[in-house]
């Protein structure tokens, strides 16, 4: 096989990647929507051209503010309200997710939006995990479940119970989305309590919109193995000529080996950072934090995983070293038995000697 040391689109998305934050309400395909809204009688759609469509989600999705962000979302959770749909929506999710050259990825979703038609959370779920298996089948990937509950909403306790149900029949993990100011992770300790007592790893949404105390709170008190996010960390690391001094929560992040779910795009699109070029995701890799790298929504910020990476190497300079290394970070937090992991490590191990990656320059 020919050496690809050059880092292009085309090699990057030829390349085994893990992802372990994505949203199954924000990765819809357009077409997928319209057709669904047509079905049902959705008549709120802003668009029913799908190229036109596509642009509405990014416009909405930029506009500097997760609030803003995050209205998007009443289109495409009004479109997955069925069992067909949701099926149909995560079958599409994962042929999506290997086309760009995924081989493990964990998709969260928050069962409780999905009743607006009367089905049990357990319906959604299931629906949602035979989706999955029909679009793994005849293809190289695996993809698993995260159930997240709402922050703003009480239900998370019970949201519990159903991973609980669920847990290592196709959902992986357990967390807390939604907007993140007024809504702290400690709100919903009984839920993470009942998780760890069950066994359940816990990612938490934290340090996105709210700073670092809402990400202590999230590894400390909650009892969460992985941040989502997590940007606001950098209020507590002070940079002096190329420097870094760490306080008491960053230093504690990097003593744990907790790692960030880092989804640049959605940073610009929600205003936390200013660009890519400005994105602190370089300085908490060459400083000791563990990060990996994710889409979050792949609509709504018409992205996909190979773009991120893409985007980190022009940004950044990122050679083939930063992407292995964020990668094999992705494998080792993963929520999957060591065996499992061990598997994806010598598949992407194998790919770089394919490719004539040595050193990973």
């Amino acid at each position: 096989m020919v050496a690809v040391h050059e880092i292009t689109e085309k090699s990057l998305r030829s390349f085994p990647k893990i992802l372990l934050h994505d949203h199954l309400d924000g990765g819809l395909r357009p077409e997928t929507i319209i057709s669904i809204a047509k079905d049902i009688n959705y008549k709120s759609l802003p668009s029913y051209d799908a190229k036109e469509l596509a642009k509405w989600m990014l416009a909405t999705a930029n506009q500097g503010k997760l609030e803003l962000y995050l209205d998007a979302f009443t289109h495409t959770i009004a479109v997955m309200q069925t069992e067909e749909s949701l099926f149909q929506v995560a079958e599409e999710c994962v042929i999506d997710l290997a086309n760009d050259g995924i081989v493990y990825a964990e998709v969260r979703f928050a069962p409780e939006l999905f009743q607006q038609k009367g089905l049990k959370l357990e319906e959604v779920v299931q629906a949602v995990l035979q989706g999955f298996q029909s679009g793994m089948k005849g293809r190289s990937i695996k993809v698993n479940g995260i159930l997240c509950a709402m922050r703003s909403d009480i239900r998370s306790e019970e949201i519990a119970e159903v991973t609980a149900a669920f847990i290592n029949l196709g959902i992986v993990g357990f967390d807390i989305a939604g907007p993140e100011i007024g809504f702290p992770p400690l709100m919903h300790s009984n839920a993470f309590d009942f998780a760890r007592k069950n066994d359940i790893p816990i990612t938490i949404h934290a340090g996105e919109a709210a700073g670092p105390e809402f990400i202590e709170e999230a590894f400390s008190a909650c009892h969460a193995s992985r941040i989502g996010h997590g940007i606001s960390i950098r209020q507590d690391i002070t940079f002096n000529n190329g420097e870094a001094s760490f306080g008491k929560i960053a230093s504690e992040l990097i003593q744990r080996s907790v790692p960030l779910e880092i989804c640049p795009t959605s940073n610009v699109h929600t205003g936390i950072v200013k660009s890519i070029k400005n994105h602190p995701v370089h300085d908490f890799l060459n400083n000791g934090l563990s990060v990996t790298i994710n889409t979050d929504n792949r609509l709504m910020s018409s992205t996909c995983l190979t773009s991120e990476f893409l985007q980190c190497r022009e940004s950044f300079g990122w050679s083939w070293k930063e992407i292995c290394d964020v990668t094999d970070t992705a494998i080792t937090h993963a929520f999957l038995p060591q065996h499992e992991k061990d598997k994806l490590k010598i598949r992407v191990e194998s790919w770089e000697k394919d490719n004539g990656i040595s050193g990973k320059d």
